[in-house]
């Protein structure tokens, strides 16, 4: 049996940075990396579709310890998976990771103040032993990488062609000259169909409902010359700076002003596409702006695409597939050599993994989150989630840093447990779901499975990187509503 301060489940962006965080901030802790897939990179070396890319700027995409020096800022996956194996090598974390390691569950001793975790090998060639821990960081990411959301459509068995999801894309798939349907309207369509129109006789973009985009150049101008005139560190963190003020401005004028933002986005829609297009129905959708996440594209690619007349957008319910392609609810019937089904993801708790409290399996959705990480009566649990509104790694490096003071402090006092708490003043808390605001199909379906959030600090996943710098990285350890103890002792 192995044992260690530390385990961090998952070894894409999240894990490499928590790692390092540690390494930095809290030398003196024994860690390992449990990676279920063979290879490291989390999402970034899972997908493999067409155009692959960030739907963020690398400058807060990025971790805030080692700064993004390409060009480009609106980066290609392999750019950001290059990046986080460049990381890896020069923190020397890969040692610390076992690949092919799947937690299927944890149990939590408060006698001895550790995780027991039942590591499944999902290579299949050699038998796991458990592996005990002081505390679990969580950075397995919140969608499964086994089994992406894909709907069944009637007829879809009679289809002659190939279909599949792109989380699934198949391994040399040749679409030159082949007639291609994407079915959704969110930011894979957006990436995929772009990047594969100038080979394909044509490619649709199906949809039931639009979704808002917006055009952004690939290259921060400003960044690309702060680097020239000041020292590196210094002009990432300018732009980084710049760069989350702009995604918090942006965010709230979409909350405090939302018939305003939507205007000049459409705006700006009408003035690529032309006064002939059909801007209203195709993308003009029923909801708010942020109400679900906005689509970039860069540079403008997809209304070039549409502009050739290489690639077109449909907005229609479909009926059922047939043998040739899908007979949409008009009558209309788009015929496809590939349908490919961009339909989403299943998200996922914790990985999947179940979790016991002394022998109590822990139900999430009783239980509210502390700071957006931690979970009422779960002691030494930190799960990293990051922003469905800004970049992910923003608050990846939050919660890393927090697990770091975390661990200090206990060394501090002496104790091996902390474990969030609700006071008396918090037992008529509002319970309030633990993504608001956000209508999106693949949150929506798994809300129920998820922790609450209070309607106060710090019971409040608040997804603002302006109010979790206070909360998480400024206010005091000792608030009140986390308590510090080791086996025996009740504070």
């Amino acid at each position: 049996m192995s044992d260690y301060d530390v385990v961090i489940v998952g070894a894409g962006l999240s894990g490499i940075g928590a790692a390092v965080h540690l390494q930095k901030h809290s030398p003196n802790k024994s860690y390992t990396i449990l990676e279920s897939r063979a290879a490291l990179g989390g999402t970034w070396d899972l997908y493999r579709y067409p155009g692959i890319r960030s739907d963020s700027d690398m400058h807060t995409l990025g971790y805030n310890f080692k700064p993004w020096k390409a060009a480009k800022s609106i980066a290609d996956g392999p750019s950001i998976l290059e990046y986080v194996n460049e990381t890896a090598d020069e923190y020397d974390v890969r040692k610390n990771i076992r690949f092919n390691s799947r937690v299927a569950g944890a149990s939590w001793s408060s006698e001895n103040a550790r995780w027991t975790l039942d590591v499944e090998n999902t290579a299949g060639d050699t038998e796991t032993e458990p592996i005990t821990c002081n505390l679990i960081l969580m950075c397995s990411g919140y969608y499964s990488y086994d089994k992406p959301y894909q709907p069944h459509f009637e007829g879809e068995e009679e289809f002659e062609g190939l279909m599949f999801h792109p989380q699934l894309w198949p391994e040399d798939l040749d679409y030159k000259g082949k007639r291609v349907v994407v079915i959704g309207s969110g930011a894979t369509a957006m990436t995929i169909i772009p990047s594969m129109a100038d080979d394909t006789e044509h490619i649709t973009m199906l949809q039931r409902s639009p979704t808002y985009v917006v055009s952004f150049p690939d290259k921060d101008v400003i960044a690309n010359t702060l680097r020239k005139f000041l020292p590196e560190m210094w002009a990432y963190n300018l732009t980084r700076f710049k760069n989350t003020q702009m995604q918090h401005r942006m965010y709230s004028r979409t909350r405090t002003a939302p018939e305003k933002v939507k205007n000049f986005l459409l705006k700006r829609v009408r003035k690529e596409l032309g006064p002939d297009y059909d801007v209203e129905k195709h993308f003009t959708p029923r909801y708010n702006p942020w109400d679900q996440r906005m689509c970039l594209i860069p540079n403008g690619d997809l209304w070039q695409s549409i502009k050739t007349g290489k690639a077109s957008v449909v907005t229609e319910a479909i009926d059922h597939f047939t043998k040739k392609g899908i007979r949409l609810q008009t009558g209309e019937e788009l015929e496809a050599d590939i349908i490919i089904v961009a339909t989403g993801l299943n998200m996922k708790v914790l990985g999947g993994a179940t979790f016991e409290v002394d022998g109590q399996p822990v139900n999430f959705p009783d239980t509210f989150t502390y700071k957006g990480m931690m979970y009422s009566d779960v002691p030494n649990l930190v799960q990293t989630f990051g922003y469905i509104n800004a970049s992910w790694t923003l608050r990846a490096d939050l919660t890393a840093e927090y697990t770091c003071r975390l661990l200090n402090r206990m060394d501090e006092l002496g104790m091996r447990q902390c474990t969030p708490r609700l006071r008396e003043q918090d037992a008529h808390m509002e319970k309030r779901p633990w993504i608001t605001d956000f209508t999106s199909g693949y949150m929506q379906r798994v809300m129920h499975l998820f922790p609450k959030q209070g309607d106060h600090e710090p019971w409040l996943n608040t997804q603002s990187f302006a109010a979790d710098k206070k909360m998480v990285r400024h206010a005091p350890l000792e608030d009140g509503s986390l308590t510090f103890s080791s086996p025996g002792t009740d504070t």
